[in-house]
Order: structure tokens, then C-alpha cells, then sequence
């Protein structure tokens, strides 16, 4: 497996605070079966900066350790880019970094709204050949009351990734029904962990794609696993499983008929 969006990166955010933190996060993506992932540090938040420069250094040597350990894990190089006034000007700068040198961008809206700027913003990147990637729209405020906000934005080409503990309820009942119900909307592209901490806030990768399979069948299992390799080989993502997802609910009450 592939996990897009983590905070695997020593002392330079939120995620890791150092190296046992780490390494320990390392040991537990492989034991759930993840090959790669892509660090995505905060950048531009407000209170962490993370230039490019600094991201792809730290990246080679933990690369580097965890060759020389055993360890069989692939780190790649991003960022999760808050959205900021500066931001395509930062990239002319060469200040940011795309998800695994893809054309891929992670970016993260205000947890309250979507700011007005990011219609424009999304029309400026797609004329730079750059494809944004919305991280978890199911904790913006402004798209748990209106989804359609979302639906707009994918419109004129965003994309979107859902986070594992909102699809499995860490986060609240509410964000929990938003998150399957964009899913089920088809308004996200890609499921990944957002991963800080191996025990306040890991992966759970394998448990949520197996919920997914459960819920939604095994196309959509399939599509957003394959996504996560796409992203890696800078392929557009594919078309989305023409067999629609059972309402949940539905896949335990039929189970259940024709045990009768």
C-alpha cells in the first residue's frame, strides 16, 4: 500500500517528535503492509514552514536510515500546503514541493471555510500543469454543511482526499457520515492516514480500505488503491468504478434476506 499524507518527519511539525517517534512510525506502516509513503509536512500554517529544500534533505536521510536499519520502507518527498496568498508565488520560488515529484499538489483549506481565492487558485495551477489535491474536505466546516461546495470546486479540477480516521469515526459522528457520504458521492480521489503519532494518531490504512471493500465493494477498494500508485507515477487517476456503492445499510439488510 501507498499512503499519500503523513507526518513521518522528525521535529519539523506536529507529527514525529523525533527520531524513536519516527522510526516507531516506520515499523508500524510496515507491519500493515505500506511499502511507500509520502512525507507531507505542515507548510505555511501559521506555525510551520518547511521549505522544499529542507523537506527533500530530511527525506534522503531518513531514506538513508531506514536502508542501513532494514527497515522496508520508501519515503517521498511533500508537503501539505496550507492555503495562502503567497502560494503560487512561493512555488515560482521553488519554496514547495509537489507529492513525490508528480504534478500533484496536497493542499489544506481552513478548517472553517473555503476562502474565496480558491476557485482562482485551482484555475492557476491547472494552467501550471499542477493538480491539486484537497486534504480531508470532510473536516472543513463549510463542506460538512454544504457538500455541493466541494462538488464545485472538483468541477474545475480539484481533487480530493479522505483521511482513515474520519471514514472510521475518530473525529466525530459527523465528520464520520460526511466523510462516506462524499465517498459515496464520488467527490474523493484518494483515501490516505494523515498520519502524526503510531498510537495517538497512526495509520490504519489496511482496517480502512477493508471497511471500504465492505461498505462499498471491491471496485472502489480497487480505485483508491490505485490512485495512490498513480499519484506515484504522475498518471491521471482512473475513471471511477461505474458500479455505485449500496447505500449503508443496505449490503447487512440483504445479507441478512437471504439468510432467511
Amino acid at each position: 500500500m501507498i499512503d499519500i499524507h503523513t507526518h513521518i518527519l522528525p521535529g519539523v511539525d506536529d507529527g514525529a517528535a523525533n527520531w524513536n517517534d519516527a522510526l516507531n512510525m516506520a515499523r508500524a506502516a510496515v507491519a500493515e503492509g505500506i511499502t511507500t509513503m509520502i512525507a507531507t509536512p505542515h507548510h505555511a500554517n501559521g506555525r510551520y514552514h518547511n521549505t522544499a529544500l529542507e523537506v527533500v534533505e530530511h527525506v534522503r536521510h531518513m531514506n538513508e536510515q531506514f536502508m542501513a536499519m532494514g527497515v522496508p520502507l520508501t519515503i517521498q518527498s511533500g508537503q501539505e500546503i496550507r492555503l495562502h496568498g503567497d502560494l503560487l508565488e512561493a512555488w515560482l520560488r521553488k519554496e514547495l514541493l509537489p507529492l513525490a515529484g508528480s504534478s500533484y499538489i496536497l493542499i489544506e483549506l481552513p478548517s472553517s471555510g473555503i476562502p474565496k481565492e480558491m476557485l482562482e487558485l485551482i484555475h492557476e495551477l491547472n494552467v501550471m500543469n499542477l493538480k491539486p489535491i484537497i486534504a480531508h474536505p470532510e473536516r472543513n466546516a463549510e463542506i460538512v454543511r454544504y457538500p455541493d461546495r466541494l462538488a464545485q470546486l472538483i468541477e474545475i479540477g480539484a481533487f480530493a482526499q479522505v483521511t482513515t480516521h474520519s471514514l472510521l469515526g475518530d473525529f466525530g459522528r459527523r465528520i464520520e457520515k460526511t466523510a462516506w457520504s462524499l465517498c459515496r458521492s464520488g467527490l474523493i480521489h484518494i483515501v490516505s492516514s494523515d498520519a502524526h503519532h503510531v498510537e495517538r494518531r497512526g495509520f490504519r490504512l489496511r482496517e480502512t480500505y477493508d471497511v471500504i471493500r465492505e461498505r462499498m465493494g471491491q471496485p472502489w477498494e480497487n480505485y483508491f488503491l490505485n490512485n495512490a500508485q498513480r499519484i506515484m507515477d504522475d498518471l491521471p487517476f482512473e475513471s471511477m468504478p461505474e458500479e455505485k456503492p449500496f447505500p449503508e445499510g443496505v449490503v447487512q439488510r440483504l445479507r441478512s434476506y437471504f439468510r432467511i
